[in-house]
């Protein structure tokens, strides 16, 4: 018994450590709270909690609607001179049928290349006609969804949508070269885009997954858009505290403030920048009408210039923080 009572009582006192423990970025924020009440003699600062990033749109709402093109397989056998016979087989057995998204989105565009190629070659001219319209037919359909299915592969793969979850921390910028590998799969994503209707750019299958992988590790867009909320949370507080000490001085302050407690503000700036810029610029380049419910996410949550989103907070809070802290004599012991 006495053995289980102390199992018990480690087990209640680390879920008091974990909610006391809070996460890096947020211990910062508090020590540097902290450290200003002290310098201004005020008692610590009052915090609240920030609010959380808005849900992703539901699968609903963020796919666009493509038609399942269906034909017989005495038709498309008319047209094996195309070499997609097997493709298309391969792509309706039951594993085809059950592919993730990624790997139906490379079926479609070597669906898309090898009946282009096809359609630009001597093959219709060896067809019937009832064949040749079919090809044509085929190839124009292929070629008008080819950008509705590389949206939808984006948007409604796994790998994707946990970059937004909700369930994050916020991202912590000593964590910096953290982003570079999801930075390449972003870019791997953008190039996949940018070059679907270049015949001579070959996509690997291997490199997508892996890259896809690389995105599943962590909720990075969700992690920085807390860390700005919180950032933003966190100095707005700071700024009413300077405020008051100036204002109960009639504006001359009477404290001295010490340099280098500020949590890294550059940093963040910087970081959420280059990822912000990178995931917009992924989304713009899709060669579709965005869903309504994508394009007022991409507004409020991940724009660089709207201002109720997380960046333009954070950078308003950040130059009304800098601007008070200005206005304090720095410390001589600093």
């Amino acid at each position: 018994m006495v053995r289980w009572a102390n199992i018990f009582h480690i087990l209640i006192f680390s879920l008091l450590l974990a909610g006391c423990g809070d996460n890096p970025a947020e211990q910062e924020w508090q020590a540097y709270h902290q450290q200003l009440a002290n310098d201004l003699g005020h008692a610590d600062i009052e915090r609240s909690k920030p609010v959380n990033i808005g849900d992703f749109p539901e699968r609903s709402e963020r796919l666009i609607e493509v038609a399942e093109t269906r034909d017989s397989m005495l038709n498309v056998y008319a047209l094996r001179e195309c070499q997609i016979t097997s493709l298309i087989a391969a792509r309706n057995n039951q594993l085809g049928r059950v592919a993730p998204p990624s790997q139906q989105w490379l079926y479609e565009r070597t669906l898309w290349q090898r009946l282009s190629t096809c359609w630009n070659s001597e093959v219709p001219d060896q067809l019937s006609d009832e064949d040749r319209t079919r090809l044509r037919q085929l190839t124009e359909t292929k070629t008008a969804q080819l950008p509705s299915v590389s949206w939808n592969a984006i948007f409604d793969s796994s790998e994707w949508v946990k970059s937004f979850s909700r369930a994050s921390q916020p991202f912590v910028t000593d964590e910096e070269a953290a982003i570079a590998n999801q930075l390449d799969a972003i870019n791997y994503l953008q190039q996949m885009t940018d070059h679907q209707f270049d015949l001579n750019w070959q996509q690997n299958s291997s490199t997508l997954e892996n890259h896809l992988k690389t995105l599943q590790e962590r909720p990075l867009t969700a992690e920085i858009l807390r860390a700005l909320l919180l950032a933003s949370q966190r100095l707005n507080e700071a700024n009413t505290l300077l405020k008051q000490s100036l204002t109960q001085h009639s504006e001359e302050p009477s404290h001295c403030l010490r340099d280098g407690t500020t949590p890294p503000l550059a940093p963040l700036t910087t970081l959420a920048n280059r990822w912000l810029t990178a995931v917009n610029r992924l989304i713009d380049a899709q060669q579709v009408e965005k869903p309504r419910s994508i394009r007022r996410y991409q507004a409020r949550w991940l724009s660089l210039n709207d201002p109720q989103a997380p960046l333009q907070q954070y950078q308003r809070a950040r130059f009304k923080h800098e601007t008070l802290r200005a206005r304090f004599p720095a410390c001589a012991n600093n």
